[in-house]
Order: structure tokens, then sequence, then C-alpha cells
């Protein structure tokens, strides 16, 4: 991924040095992106005056987190303009592999 010049913008909250958080996330590692510049991976594209990172943005606003993503049902996504099923699927598939990681090492400990 291309590092933008100076004169260019990547709009959002991340870095004006990358044009997409997956070069942030390349260079600088997963630990150095929000939560919504991680998100907005996940989302890859957005809609017409609507970037993945601000719809992104949107989602953390509207629950809050990740965990307050976990709890809520799939259609709650649904009432975010830029999100349709794909887009709600990979989401869901993330913070369930998030949630067996957790589960993984809870039983490790109880051991």
């Amino acid at each position: 991924m291309k590092k933008c010049t100076d004169k260019q913008s990547s709009g959002g909250s991340q870095d004006k040095r990358w044009h997409h958080p997956g070069g942030k996330l390349r260079e600088l590692g997963a630990g150095s992106l929000s939560d919504a510049e991680l998100l907005s991976i996940l989302i890859s594209t957005g809609i017409k005056g609507k970037p993945a990172e601000k719809i992104a943005e949107e989602i953390i606003a509207k629950f809050g987190s990740f965990k307050g993503m976990s709890n809520q049902p799939l259609g709650k996504f649904l009432t975010i303009k830029g999100l349709a099923d794909r887009k709600i699927i990979k989401i869901a598939a993330a913070l369930e592999i998030a949630r067996r990681i957790v589960n993984e090492v809870l039983q490790e400990y109880e051991k």
C-alpha cells in the first residue's frame, strides 16, 4: 500500500500518510490502529459519500465497543447506512473468532 503525500488527504481519523488503514497496519502493526480503523479493514469499501472509515466510526459510536457489538443481533447492523449482509457477516465472523480465542485462553488458564 502506498503512502499518501503531504498534499493528499486520507480522510477519517487515520494518519494522513496512508490511503487505507491496511497500509498503517502493515507498517506499524495492528496495535497501532484504532478500533474504527481495524473495523474499516473488515468493511473494506464504503458507499458514495461515506467511506469505510466513516461507517466503522458510526458502528463504534452506536454500540460503544467491540464487546457492545458482539452482543447485538445482526439485524441491528442493517440500520447503519453502508452495511449490507456481506459486510455484516464479515464482522460477525471476526467477532466469533475473537470469542473463540478468549474461550480457548480461559480454558488454558483454568488448567
